[in-house]
């Protein structure tokens, strides 16, 4: 047993690697890596959106000149691609299909989180037409 001491104690010590940390490394990568974090948009379809807009109540409370509304209770949606690179959270897609789906995950400086949370009430397919409607159409 005293001669494992000595042996027990010189293989515990190499076997800790010192005060280095050792971190394994990927030799190769199989497949592909995923180039974002945000999950997809479905696609939209910007005829339908238009209806939406309309039947949601949304020219009640933005301006937006595609639909003819010129509210002020919300942000001027005139101005989305504005808004959307100052929040800096994706594209303006990715933008403006998370503010619909989440309006309190930014709101422009200026106005209250008034906007009911249609991420809540609409598919994911309905919030994309309405993003296509107000990015595209």
């Amino acid at each position: 047993m005293r001669r494992l001491l000595p042996l027990l104690a010189i293989a515990l010590l190499a076997g800790c690697g010192g005060e280095q940390t050792v971190s394994p490394t990927a030799k190769e990568v199989e497949g592909t890596l995923p180039t974002t974090t945000q999950a997809a948009i479905p696609e939209g379809d910007a005829q339908a959106g238009t209806a939406l807009f309309k039947s949601q109540g949304c020219t009640g409370c933005h301006t937006f000149k595609p639909a003819g509304s010129n509210a002020n209770v919300g942000p001027d949606l005139d101005k989305l691609a504005d808004y959307a690179q100052k929040a800096n959270q994706g594209s303006l897609e990715q933008f403006t299909f998370d503010s619909i789906k989440n309006p309190g995950a930014y709101l422009e400086p200026g106005y209250n989180n008034v906007m009911p949370n249609f991420g809540q009430t609409l598919t994911p397919k309905q919030i994309a037409d309405l993003t296509a409607y107000l990015t595209k159409g």
